[in-house]
């Protein structure tokens, strides 16, 4: 890894066994322009900026995301850096005819070369650097998705192929099919589930672990404590378990320890939230890349900053017990992700 530190910019890790260098933490871009309530476009593209200023190369979107929308808004910001930034998309959240509002799964040969045409046109980009299936079909074989996916890179349209939310058995069934740069999963404090099978696996075969949602989509930096009180009528965060009712209450408390670590580092809850997420890397033995989404250039050179502060033994050993105690699941319906693959 380098280090550049003294500039304030991140220290680097591999994108993936042979891949490039990115920033030790990514930028998610979702919030930009999708899920979280209202959003100031002038901030958000000064936030890129300033992202890229710091050291953030690595820049995630989705075809879901807005419906394109949020490809469209990243665009005119990945041409004018296209050689310093690394572009992940992703596919397989598609809307079924006259169900705007809903999203099926499809890992099927014809709609991933639909999906990834479309998201060229709307990135105007001619090669995608890194490109995801953003959920698993269990009804198309694997091997048959990144089958099609790996077609894509010997044509040129792609450069390197992620996964995100599969298991440690579908990793390797993807891997002996083409190389596998970063599987994309929610960890966090609060999200620890894919410890078990999926990081082993990761780091056996060379992939970069890439955690979304690892500031538990702000509630782990203490931004609010229940979504259907604090948050806006079309805000995602209020259709899941944990962010309303009894069960935000109860993770509320769980802040706690981590306000604790925070005094005693002078940094905020959020950032030790992160830190924790980043020395996974050095607990497991493999890259880990976080991509935390934020709206404002303050919350992006505060969560940058995180990448420099190291947790004791003391500090880890309280922040230990977090997750098993949150209520409630990450999602509403929890088929689509691995935990719920995973055999026990």
């Amino acid at each position: 890894m380098t280090n550049d530190d003294t500039a304030g910019r991140l220290t680097t890790a591999p994108l993936g066994t042979g891949g490039p260098e990115v920033g030790v933490q990514g930028l998610g871009c979702m919030g930009m322009s999708f899920a979280y309530g209202p959003t100031d476009a002038d901030e958000a593209r000064a936030t890129l900026e300033r992202a890229l200023e710091l050291g953030v190369t690595l820049y995630d979107t989705a075809d879901a995301y807005a419906d394109g929308e949020n490809e469209r808004f990243l665009s005119p910001f990945f041409r004018a850096h296209r050689d310093e930034v690394v572009v992940a998309t992703k596919f397989a959240l598609a809307i079924p005819p006259g169900e705007p509002t809903r999203r099926i799964i499809r890992n099927d040969a014809p709609y991933i070369r639909q999906a990834v045409e479309a998201s060229l046109k709307r990135l105007d980009l001619d090669v995608i650097d890194l490109y995801y299936m953003h959920r698993r079909d269990v009804n198309v074989p694997i091997e048959e998705s990144v089958g099609v996916m790996a077609e894509l890179v010997r044509e040129g349209k792609v450069k390197q192929l992620g996964l995100s939310e599969v298991t440690g058995p579908e990793l390797r069934a993807a891997q002996a099919v083409h190389p596998i740069a970063a599987l994309q999963s929610e960890w966090s404090l609060f999200s620890r589930d894919i410890e078990a099978g999926v990081v082993p696996v990761a780091r056996e075969l060379g992939v970069t672990l890439v955690p979304y949602s690892p500031l538990g989509r702000g509630f782990l930096t203490g931004s609010f404590t229940d979504a259907d009180q604090e948050l806006t009528a079309d805000d995602y965060r209020r259709t899941q378990p944990r962010f309303t009712g009894t069960n935000a209450t109860a993770n509320a408390a769980l802040l706690d320890p981590i306000r604790t670590v925070a005094e005693a580092h002078g940094a905020s809850v959020g950032q030790i939230a992160l830190a924790w997420v980043q020395q996974q890397a050095t607990i497991h033995d493999l890259p880990v890349v976080p991509i935390p989404g934020t709206r404002r250039r303050t919350r992006v050179e505060e969560n940058t900053a995180a990448t420099r502060i190291v947790l004791g033994e003391k500090d880890m050993a309280q922040l230990e017990p977090i997750a098993a105690q949150v209520a409630g699941a990450r999602y509403a319906d929890m088929t689509f992700t691995s935990a719920a693959r995973e055999t026990p």
